[in-house]
């Protein structure tokens, strides 16, 4: 599905970036949801059309 899709391209675009987030000090296994939930808010710019095509095109 998109979301799977959008996460998994957000986790190697900015993996550089999660691995320091990951080693702040504050960072506690609890951030892990606050994370996913604020990266999974860019899922809102996307049309239902567009997020079609990319199921789509991924599909192939």
């Amino acid at each position: 599905d998109f979301s799977t899709l959008y996460l998994r391209k957000l986790a190697t675009e900015f993996a550089d970036d999660l691995d320091k987030v990951r080693e702040a000090p504050d960072f506690k296994a609890s951030s892990v949801p606050m994370l996913i939930h604020a990266l999974k808010q860019g899922e809102t710019l996307f049309s239902g059309e567009e997020k079609r095509k990319v199921v789509g095109a991924a599909a192939k």
